[in-house]
């Protein structure tokens, strides 16, 4: 397959006739690509036209060309559905490069100097800094223990948030049923000729895509309403998995502090000063967020953060929440076997991971005992250890398997101070709107 040259971000819409946004891209002209996001009848089409808006398509047209830029990562790109400056650019260099930065490492690929995007015009014109106090808030919402604890925060502090969710899904739908609030869904259609390529050997994958999901929110809460989207990214998303030609590759790195930081300025500074970004769980551990889901017992039933089966429920609708035999459902059982009561953990999989020794590799991985962090959306070594710590005071964990392999290759000098360190709140570079919604809870 002869490899093109250049990348081209073509233009955007939304139509509204069909009430889709329309993202088109292309490689040289010659192959092109439609992605299509339906929106719900409920989401009006009045402020399509408005610059924020149209100014929030722009930044998510950039960053949902992710998905396509990697299947031949050309050094060349061309922006034709607007002007960067020189500041833009350079943010959409950084969040290409990061974002992407387990998909060079897993493919073997050198990023140094790939990413370049061009300079169109002088400088833009900043938006004025504005206030704004959250009342109608959009909440991105992914059917575990994170969205579960800010909704909560949220309510606690006067909010009745809306669920966002993309794309509908069976776990999702009930979860959010429970909850009895409002909710959004939108459809992504990524265009077909992408998964023809990578069946033909094009690039494939790990992208940003909580920084996709950003962009889409603002654009969704500027069309339905809302003043502010809440997010549930913990402070765990900060450390990374590997070091790979000078950078820290990290699978969460547009969960992380970094990306939350560059992203806030960039909508702030660039798209719009109508919508406040919120992130009650930033100064929070997974740790510390299991422990605060184990106050909502009516909910754990019905959470699950298994990333296999959402693939797995494709081919069998009967499949259960959880796969039991991946990266994510070992640390999550690991931080529910810590906070919650045995049996009910055990329940909520089916059965005690614990006792599973073909899961050891996994487990100890996972605590650090070999390789490097899994790339998958877990914790850090410390957390684990810290939950294993505590679940095999448990008589369903201690004498397990996996509980005898921790306890006799694992020497923790201070658990407790590890466990308190852990749970503690760190409110740096928390901004005040998020530190006051999560620190009113603790």
């Amino acid at each position: 397959m002869d490899k093109p040259s250049r990348f081209i971000f073509d233009s955007f819409e939304i139509d509204k006739t069909a009430r889709a946004i329309v993202l088109r891209y292309s490689f040289d002209d010659e192959l092109s690509f439609t992605e299509t996001l339906p929106l719900p009848a409920d989401v009006s089409l009045d402020l399509v036209d408005s610059p924020d808006v149209q100014r929030a398509l722009f930044a998510m047209h950039l960053a949902g060309g992710v998905s396509y830029y990697k299947a031949f990562c050309p050094n060349n790109i061309m922006v034709r559905s607007g002007d960067l400056d020189a500041q833009q650019a350079e943010f959409w260099n950084t969040f290409y490069t990061h974002g992407l930065g387990e998909f060079f490492y897993q493919n073997k690929l050198d990023f140094r100097g790939l990413i370049n995007f061009p300079v169109t015009k002088n400088t833009a014109e900043m938006l004025p800094k504005t206030t704004v106090k959250p009342t109608k808030t959009l909440l991105p919402f992914g059917g575990g223990k994170d969205s579960i604890v800010t909704m909560q925060l949220l309510q606690r502090h006067g909010i009745r948030p809306t669920i966002f969710r993309l794309r509908a899904h069976k776990y999702i739908d009930e979860l959010a049923d429970l909850t009895d609030l409002p909710r959004i869904t939108v459809e992504r259609q990524l265009d077909p000729l992408l998964f023809t390529l990578n069946n033909q050997g094009a690039y494939n994958g790990h992208v940003p895509i909580t920084g996709y999901i950003t962009f889409l929110s603002i654009v969704v809460a500027l069309l339905s309403g809302h003043n502010s989207i809440a997010f549930s990214n913990e402070r765990s998303a900060d450390y990374g998995n590997v070091d790979y030609l000078g950078m820290t590759v990290n699978h969460q790195w547009s969960k992380g502090i970094e990306a939350e930081k560059l992203v806030t300025d960039y909508i702030q500074n660039f798209v719009t000063n109508n919508v406040l970004y919120l992130n009650p769980l930033r100064p929070l551990s997974e740790l510390k967020i299991a422990q605060m889901f184990a106050s909502y017992p009516a909910y754990f039933a019905h959470t699950t953060s298994c990333n296999q089966n959402w693939l797995m429920l494709d081919k069998n609708p009967h499949q259960g929440a959880w796969c039991g035999h991946c990266y994510k459902c070992c640390f999550i059982f690991a931080l529910y076997a810590a906070m919650l009561p045995g049996a009910t953990v055990v329940k909520m999989y089916g059965k005690n991971l614990f006792e599973d020794e073909t899961l050891l590799h996994m487990f100890r991985q996972l605590w650090g005992a070999e390789g490097i962090k899994p790339f998958d959306c877990v914790g850090t070594p410390d957390e684990m250890r810290a939950a294993m710590y505590l679940a095999l005071k448990k008589p369903e964990f201690a004498e397990t398997p996996i509980g005898h392999n921790f306890k006799n290759h694992v020497v923790l000098k201070n658990p407790d101070e590890l466990v308190a360190e852990i749970l503690k709140p760190d409110f740096t570079d928390v901004p005040a709107a998020s530190r006051i919604i999560v620190e009113d809870a603790l």
